[in-house]
C-alpha cells in the first residue's frame, strides 16, 4: 500500500512506486485515482515551492478556518525534517508532535490534514520543498505555534547557533496560548 499510518488520525506518509532502471527513475508524485482508491478525497488547488539553505526553520504555520489547508509535502532537492503539531481539539493526538525526514532521495511525502501546525528545518546544504494545498492561501487567516515552544520539545536537528528563523516565526504564540479553532472530526 502506498500510504502508511502515523498514529495521528488523518496524517499519512505517502510512498509512491518508483520505476527505475539504468536511465534513472520515474514515478507519479501525485495521482488522484490512487488517493481516491485509498479513501482520501482532496482536491488540490494550489502548489507552493520554497528553496532554503541549511539551518532554516520554517513554521509552525496553519491557516484558520474557513481557510484551513490540507497539504501534501515533498522534497525535490535535499533533505528536511518535517514537523507537525496536532491542533484539533478532542483528537487522540491533540498537542502531540510528529516528525519525519523527507528527502529527494527517499521520495516520501507527508499528507497533513487541516488542523495541524506545520513546519520544517533544512538538514542539507539546500532544500527545495513543494507542497500541494486544497485551499488557497489567505494572509488574513495566518496562524501558528512558536517553533521552540518548550512544552513541545521539538528537536529540529539544527544546532541553536546555526538556526535561521524569520522575525514573524520568532513571535508566534506557544501551543497553550493558541485559540482552539480546530475540532477533531473522526
Amino acid at each position: 500500500m502506498a500510504f502508511t499510518a502515523t498514529g495521528f488520525p488523518g496524517l499519512l506518509i505517502f510512498e509512491p512506486t518508483i520505476h527505475g532502471d539504468h536511465r534513472g527513475y520515474f514515478f507519479e508524485s501525485y495521482n488522484a485515482a490512487i488517493f481516491e482508491a485509498a479513501g482520501i478525497h482532496y482536491q488540490f488547488v494550489q502548489d507552493n515551492q520554497a528553496r532554503s539553505g541549511y539551518g532554516v526553520i520554517r513554521g509552525l504555520h496553519y491557516q484558520v478556518p474557513p481557510f484551513a489547508q490540507t497539504k501534501l509535502i515533498r522534497v525535490l532537492e535535499g533533505q528536511i525534517l518535517d514537523v507537525v503539531v496536532d491542533c484539533r481539539k478532542n483528537s487522540p493526538s491533540f498537542g502531540k508532535v510528529f516528525s519525519i525526514e523527507l528527502s529527494a532521495a527517499n521520495k516520501k511525502q507527508l499528507l497533513v490534514p487541516k488542523g495541524f501546525a506545520h513546519g520544517y528545518s533544512v538538514l542539507s546544504e539546500t532544500a527545495e520543498v513543494l507542497y500541494k494545498c486544497d485551499a488557497f492561501y489567505n494572509k488574513g487567516a495566518e496562524g501558528g505555534v512558536l517553533f521552540n515552544d518548550p512544552a513541545l520539545e521539538i528537536d529540529w536537528k539544527i544546532p541553536e547557533e546555526a538556526r535561521k528563523i524569520s522575525d514573524k516565526d520568532r513571535i508566534l504564540p506557544c501551543f497553550v496560548d493558541i485559540e482552539p479553532v480546530f475540532q477533531f472530526e473522526p
